[in-house]
């Protein structure tokens, strides 16, 4: 379901949270069509435009940053005609800029995060973004021994003798190349072959939308006999392990590959400036359209190897390299109707069913209208969207499949608004269980206040709990949960989480066997209770996310897991922080433990305690516990560090690194960061300029160190 154009800081915590979870469905959804099915619904455009506003929305409320956020995900899993491939080095993807001031920003950020003064120099380099396949060629001993597809990044789809047919491609490298290489770049297709193929095509009865699917699905053939006469070309640009170093910058590494025999990019250049990194995109954009190739943006990255090994990586993305897009297109088309969904937390969303409209080749037929006040025209503070027009079925509609949401109704058309259009009136009621629906004070979201009665909230949790970043409970997927939860007989219901792992015990004593039902058979409930009982020992994180806590996505869930290691420890403190009257109490150790999480803040550790102070909830998981373990969490990072596992706070001016890099410099030896001083606290790292923390550190007899002692513990003097 695509979203709205609603301004970002126009949104409330409900509305964003609620935004999140839609969005992380929507993108997992087109991951698998795009990486593992060669099969896009939706344009880059369009795909990248969700992207951007679940970043968006993730940098304003950080706290509500979901463990199956797509920030957190590359691709999406291999599919299972080829033999899997792990990824000695993971193949992450890139954030992307959309306007000139996301990559003034980008530069920024970067010299941020190392401290840099503007006055020194900063070298990226600016190359073509090929809209083709990701691959990596490992070379051993210099011969190629291996090619795989991204995949979800850490494993891929081993396609080498695919590979083998493309005669830009290498076999053997020089001597000079290390004994272990791995050559990273696209594979893609040029314009002409890609018209000359679908015209040979044609006759079969089926071409490719695109030169990018068609690049995919022929290196995809089983046959390597039939990608051998597809005309598939290559571009490097990357590496991934390597058993010696390239060189010392980007471009010489990537100058190197040339020299080894593979197709580089001959419009990647040097540029020492943010205004020159932004007059070479707009030079590319210009000529575009007569390069033989697609491309949707250009690429930077921080020149010096070094500056990139100290910038790291995110989650899914390096912090020294972003992809700078192309802009959106735009198209208008009739409001045909307005539906409403019900989420799993109860709120409901407005969805714009849209006559159908071609934009840029995707079609577009829907978008998510956010809330009752956004289809007013009116704005979270009060003041008017739109100049204050109202949206109406029937109205013809302005939309942009790229920018800050995809697609973005930009504006309606009142000359054309039909005599007979009526405000659009928002329902008090929930659609699916008749419940009043309320709208708190200070939110713009109206939710269902029948809770657990509410058919539609409680399928969305079952679905939710069952879904791939949660308990991944394979076999239980959107049809197979409704006909669970709307089934009459015992032995078949499902309605909570508890239920699914008492299933088989119950179809053991019942007459009405499953794989008598259309839709299941003998093959297939086998492997349903094997999926089951396979998540009867779970990870801690996996099961805290899957509990459905407001605000506990799957990056916070790991957060917690991380912090407390145990569900029963972190459960004794979430019920520590609940006073009588249910609200965490900002004076208790167990509120402040919460709050010191790394990433957690006030607004998720109330979600936390919100949820053990009602009886019910502790009744779920207590019936859940019978049946499922959650296993301690592993500990993250260098567990050889002499920090691995303690909890760290830096205060002070630090000299030699920026505060965000000290904080990803512990993450990456395995220690937590806290903000404040307790009890727990391990270490504490002080710079110039400490006060109260340093105080409160010796008070607790806290061992204490500076930056250049920091440095000597962590063995990068």
């Amino acid at each position: 379901m695509p979203l709205t154009e609603k301004s970002i800081d126009d949104l409330t915590e409900a509305e964003a949270a609620t935004e999140l979870e839609i969005l992380a469905r929507e993108i997992a959804e087109h991951d698998r069509r795009y990486h593992a099915e060669d099969a896009p619904t939706i344009s880059d455009a369009e795909y990248d435009a969700l992207r951007q506003r679940n970043a968006a929305i993730e940098a304003k409320f950080p706290e509500l940053v979901r463990e199956d956020s797509p920030s957190l995900k590359v691709g999406a899993a291999p599919a299972g005609a080829f033999g899997p491939v792990v990824h000695a080095r993971p193949m992450l993807s890139l954030d992307n800029a959309f306007s000139d001031q996301d990559v003034i920003d980008f530069v920024a950020s970067v010299r941020r995060f190392l401290a840099l003064p503007a006055d020194r120099e900063l070298v990226f380099t600016a190359e073509p973004k090929i809209d083709g396949l990701s691959m990596s060629l490992r070379y051993e001993n210099r011969r190629l021994v291996t090619a795989a597809t991204r995949g979800d990044g850490t494993t891929g789809e081993n396609v080498t003798a695919n590979i083998h047919t493309i005669r830009e491609i290498p076999h053997q490298l020089p001597k000079d190349a290390p004994d272990v290489v791995e050559i990273r770049g696209e594979v893609y297709m040029r314009r002409d072959d890609f018209m000359e193929l679908n015209k040979r095509m044609a006759e079969t009865g089926r071409v490719f939308a695109n030169p990018r699917n068609s690049a995919a699905g022929s290196l995809r053939q089983i046959d390597p006999s039939i990608t051998k006469t597809r005309p598939l070309r290559f571009f490097a640009y990357a590496w991934g392990e390597t058993s010696a170093p390239l060189g010392e910058t980007q471009f010489e590494v990537v100058q190197r590959f040339a020299d080894w025999g593979f197709p580089v990019n001959e419009r990647m250049v040097r540029c020492n400036s943010v205004e020159a990194i932004i007059e070479h995109y707009h030079a590319i954009e210009t000529e575009r359209a007569a390069l033989p190739y697609d491309i949707d943006g250009v690429v930077y990255k921080v020149d010096r190897l070094d500056l990139q090994e100290r910038l790291g990586f995110r989650s899914r993305s390096p912090r020294w390299a972003t992809a700078h897009k192309f802009a959106a297109e735009k198209a208008t088309t009739i409001l045909t109707g307005i539906d409403i969904q019900v989420g799993r937390t109860g709120a409901l969303t407005p969805v714009a069913r849209l006559q159908p409209v071609t934009v840029g080749g995707v079609v577009v037929t829907n978008a998510t209208l956010h809330n009752e006040d956004y289809i007013k025209g009116i704005g979270n503070s009060g003041q008017p969207i739109r100049e204050g027009r109202d949206i109406r079925v029937g109205d013809t509609v302005i939309i942009q499949r790229a920018g800050d949401v995809i697609p973005q109704i930009l504006d309606v058309e009142m000359e054309k608004r039909p005599a007979d259009a009526v405000p659009y009136k928002f329902p008090e009621t929930c659609p699916h269980c008749g419940s009043h629906a309320v709208r708190e004070e200070g939110e713009a979201v109206r939710r269902c206040t029948g809770g657990l009665i509410c058919p539609a909230q409680a399928v969305e949790r079952l679905r939710h709990f069952v879904a791939r970043g949660a308990m991944d409970i394979e076999g239980l997927g959107e049809k197979q949960i409704e006909f669970f939860f709307n089934s009459e007989d015992p032995a078949l219901r499902i309605r909570s989480p508890a239920d699914i792992f008492t299933l088989k015990a119950r179809q053991e004593k019942s007459l009405a066997k499953l794989e008598n039902i259309d839709g299941f058979g003998t093959t297939s409930v086998k492997k349903l209770f094997a999926a089951i009982d396979d998540r009867r020992k779970v990870e801690f994180s996996r099961f805290l996310y899957a509990l459905g806590i407001r605000h506990v996505g799957e990056t916070n869930a790991k957060r917690l897991a991380r912090h407390f290691v145990s569900f029963a420890a972190f459960r004794e403190v979430a019920e520590g922080a609940v006073p009588p009257e249910g609200k965490g109490d900002p004076g208790s150790a167990a509120w402040q433990e919460l709050n010191d999480v790394g990433g957690i803040g006030a607004v998720v550790a109330e979600a936390v305690v919100e949820f053990f102070a009602e009886e019910h909830n502790r009744e779920v998981v207590d019936a859940l516990l019978k049946e499922v373990t959650p296993l301690d969490e592993a500990r993250v990072g260098d567990v050889s560090s002499p920090v691995s596992g303690k909890t760290v706070v830096f205060t002070g001016s630090l000299e030699r690194m920026s505060r965000d890099e000290a904080k990803a410099m512990a993450e990456k030896f395995g220690a937590k960061v806290a903000g404040s001083v307790s009890k727990k606290t391990d270490l504490v790292v002080a710079g110039p300029g400490a006060g109260s923390k340093l105080k409160q550190a010796a008070e607790l007899g806290i061992e204490v160190i500076d930056e250049d002692q920091w440095f000597e513990r962590v063995g990068q003097r």
